[in-house]
């Protein structure tokens, strides 16, 4: 004789199951940053997915190195080490050596996050970690920009040999931020909505990577809170200078869609291991962030401040949580 089902099963919680998993964030993040990616692959050529392939490549591997025997599949499955080698990509210059961008691919997954403790410990963002090692060790190279040209053709320094660094046979030309900077030149605006201009790979279409910060808003996931604090700051204070002298600082506009502005503001600065978790918080920190990027592009040595200025924050973010906490409601009761 067999028993039947039960009609009430007991089961121990949790009873629901939140849909929201990390994968299912990462997959998002991998779609709003997809149409973005291909602009700049079409508009540096296969050299550009080179080094962005490499990114991945270095990060993934990381990971698994470094990730316990019995959660590799789990660590690399979750997606976050692809998400950082391909944003780590996005900040590269596309001539790149692709050693370099093997590095900074396991600098980033190395340093950033695993030396911390692994996702979720980390205090400052992985992908900016490696950029910014890289830029520390190698500023000729992360400051050689190429023009954009044929898609088949790709730079010999592509293919320099480890702990070399080829010469660049492709035009190079100024970022629209370089040009802004040290030559009061601006760019069209067009060519900074649609990408026809030189600078890092995720420098390319400000109209795509904005397209992808809504998709991400809509599948809330990300806190609007610090896109809105951060483009909302860098306006009000590139609207002062402007106003101030039009002919030496730029405008909004420009401030916007040039450099790392937007790929910073939707795909780095919103990650929720390094922004504080408080409404109050978020909105100092988003502030920080956008005031920090327009000081550093008018009045500091380097034509770009989007790195430093979420490294900076990402730093007060403990802090930031720590001052800004909710008002707890009700008295701790007496132990006697």
């Amino acid at each position: 004789m067999t028993q039947k089902d039960p009609k009430l099963l007991i089961q121990p919680g949790p009873q629901l199951r939140q849909q929201m998993t990390t994968p299912v964030v990462m997959r998002d993040v991998w779609y709003a940053l997809t149409p973005a990616t291909l602009a700049g692959v079409w508009f540096f050529g296969l050299g550009a997915l080179l080094v962005l392939l490499t990114c991945i490549a270095g990060a993934v591997l990381t990971e698994w190195y470094f990730a316990p025997e019995e959660k590799r599949n789990y660590f690399i499955g979750d997606g976050t080490a692809i998400l950082t080698g391909w944003l780590l990509g996005l900040t590269l210059p596309p001539a790149l050596p692709l050693w370099m961008a093997f590095v900074g691919g396991v600098v980033a997954v190395g340093v950033g996050k695993t030396m911390w403790g692994g996702m979720g410990a980390n205090l400052f963002n992985p992908a900016l970690v490696g950029r910014a090692f890289l830029l520390a060790t190698f500023p000729i190279a992360m400051t050689t920009w190429t023009a954009p040209g044929d898609f088949f053709t790709i730079p010999s320094s592509v293919f320099a040999f480890p702990l070399m660094q080829g010469v660049v046979d492709t035009v190079t030309q100024a970022s629209p931020l370089g040009l802004m900077k040290f030559e009061h030149i601006d760019t069209p605006f067009l060519d900074l909505l649609f990408g026809n201009t030189s600078g890092s790979l995720g420098e390319t279409s400000g109209l795509l990577l904005l397209l992808g910060g809504i998709y991400l808003w809509w599948r809330r996931d990300l806190d609007w809170r610090i896109p809105v604090g951060i483009l909302g700051t860098a306006i009000l204070f590139s609207l002062i200078l402007f106003i101030v002298d039009a002919d030496k600082y730029p405008g909004p506009m420009f401030t916007t869609f040039s450099g790392g502005m937007l790929l910073g503001a939707f795909f780095m600065a919103t990650d929720p291991v390094t922004s504080p978790l408080t409404p109050k918080g978020t909105w100092i920190f988003a502030i920080g962030v956008g005031f920090l990027v327009v000081l550093i592009r008018v009045f500091g040595g380097f034509p770009e401040g989007m790195m430093y200025a979420i490294l900076l924050m990402n730093a007060a973010t403990p802090l930031i949580d720590l001052y800004t906490q909710p008002r707890v409601f009700g008295r701790e009761l007496d132990s006697k």
